[in-house]
């Protein structure tokens, strides 16, 4: 099966600190990989030297088959992918459809398209009773839905999304859930990162942990659990030792 993404020694060096540490990714075409680690890990400055944010120390980056350390190759692989950043960048000043118009826009996508994609996909994720309101008067979860509808406006290849559940209602997860499950069914790929392990349980079907800068593990979900939840091998697998709840001196003096 061909790749979506592959990196060969991926290294990102901030001064003397080593954020991401050489690390090989192989991630297949059609699949949902989520790409797991504690704070501070490495995830999202994987993610924008995946998507062309951020540039590598040392190195070697594939994304639909582009090298994204070749300019001319970087713009043609970012046409064919969707992106929900760790920090949502929204334009505060404009409304969702001028939002997306916008974004259409910069795909070159024809302005019929981007008109009946818009109205679909808003109506889709309820935003289209708010249409009229500006995008800095929206909610956390509604800004989640609206970058979501800008990911997928464009029909990507590959969807990149750094904890979209985050401060998200569970009515608002279903709806996102639901429509990552079709967008993969449909043959696209999504790299997910995300601390919501039930979720990542549910939805996909690779799994990375990296752990420290380092990819420690990486293979199907199942292979990844070995019978057991995936939040309990995570823990394993990432180092930590909740053999023994923590306990404070001064609550059990308390008691």
């Amino acid at each position: 099966m061909s790749l979506a993404i592959e990196t060969r020694r991926l290294t990102r060096d901030f001064g003397d600190f080593r954020a991401v540490d050489g690390i090989d990714l192989r991630v297949e075409r059609g699949t949902f990989y989520g790409f797991l680690g504690p704070n501070g890990a490495g995830k999202s400055t994987t993610i924008k030297m995946l998507t062309g944010l951020l540039g590598p120390s040392e190195g070697e980056v594939y994304v639909l088959g582009r090298d994204v350390l070749d300019p001319a190759q970087a713009l043609d692989a970012k046409r064919h992918i969707g992106v929900i950043a760790e920090n949502l960048s929204l334009f505060d000043n404009l409304t969702a459809r001028e939002y997306l118009t916008f974004v259409g826009r910069m795909h070159l996508m024809p302005r019929d398209t981007i008109r009946a994609r818009s109205a679909e996909l808003l109506d889709l994720l309820g935003l289209a009773d708010e249409e009229t309101k500006l995008t800095m008067e929206y909610s956390h979860g509604m800004k989640k839905k609206l970058a979501l509808a800008a990911a997928l406006l464009p029909n990507p290849d590959l969807l990149f999304l750094d904890e979209p559940f985050e401060g998200v209602d569970a009515i608002t997860s279903r709806v996102i859930r639901d429509l990552l499950a079709g967008f993969v069914a449909r043959g696209s790929t999504v790299f997910l990162t995300s601390h919501v392990l039930e979720i990542v349980e549910k939805l996909c079907t690779h799994v990375g942990i990296i752990v420290g800068g380092r990819l420690t593990e990486q293979a199907s979900l199942e292979t990844i659990r070995q019978g057991d939840t995936l939040e309990n091998r995570f823990i394993q697998l990432a180092g930590s030792d909740a053999a023994e709840a923590p306990k404070l001196a001064w609550l059990e003096a308390a008691q």
